[in-house]
């Protein structure tokens, strides 16, 4: 597997939170709901339309938290970056970018998926109370720029924010970008990592803050 470009994870205080505009999504209708279409959204041309930070990302972060639930790797790929848009931006910059796409990401996706399934159930089953973004985290990146020839908005670590019983805990969604304005995964945890194995980006007792920004 390749690793791809380097970004610094850092901690910080909860205690900042509030002061540095966490946008707090609100959980709405249950956990279980969710749409699906059978539109390869890839096929379609990007747009420059930057996704929104309401009930959309939220509903793609509570398909993301079933999957890490139940383990399920058909699920998750549901909200994963689409095959089909990771080819264009790749072509002609990578050696095979469909195989870099299903060995590296896809790869590593699902190894993180079965270390965040074992994290957030070893208490017993959790409950999510709610995602953390921080908006201005979100960034553009223009064409040609972090070795991809399409732009794109992107997103670095959304925190998940759950309990068991009463104790508050969190992870981090390592990197988050765009197609045609909505949010997808392309790192769960951290990318890149020491070892190749699956790891969970951003654990802690305590809501945690979102971010930091950049990378791309």
């Amino acid at each position: 597997m390749i690793l791809g470009r380097r970004r610094e994870h850092v901690q910080h205080s909860a205690s900042v939170a509030v002061a540095l505009g966490i946008l707090t999504l609100a959980l709405i209708g249950p956990v279980g709901a969710s749409t699906t279409t059978t539109l390869d959204p890839g096929r379609l041309p990007q747009t420059r339309a930057e996704p929104a930070f309401d009930g959309s990302l939220t509903r793609q972060m509570r398909i993301l938290w079933r999957a890490i639930l139940s383990d399920s790797s058909a699920l998750a790929r549901n909200v994963f970056f689409p095959e089909t848009a990771y080819v264009h931006m790749k072509t002609g910059l990578l050696a095979s970018a469909r195989t870099d796409y299903t060995d590296r990401l896809i790869g590593f996706y699902n190894l993180d998926l079965v270390a965040y399934h074992r994290l957030v159930t070893a208490g017993g089953p959790p409950t999510l109370v709610r995602v953390d973004a921080v908006r201005t985290d979100a960034a553009w990146i223009a064409p040609n720029y972090c070795e991809n020839l399409i732009g794109y908005w992107h997103l670095p670590g959304v925190r998940l924010v759950y309990r068991h019983g009463t104790t508050i805990y969190s992870v981090a969604v390592d990197s988050l970008i765009s197609w045609r304005g909505v949010w997808y995964v392309v790192h769960l945890g951290p990318n890149p990592r020491p070892r190749d194995v699956g790891t969970v980006d951003g654990y802690q007792a305590g809501p945690g803050r979102p971010g930091p920004p950049g990378g791309c």
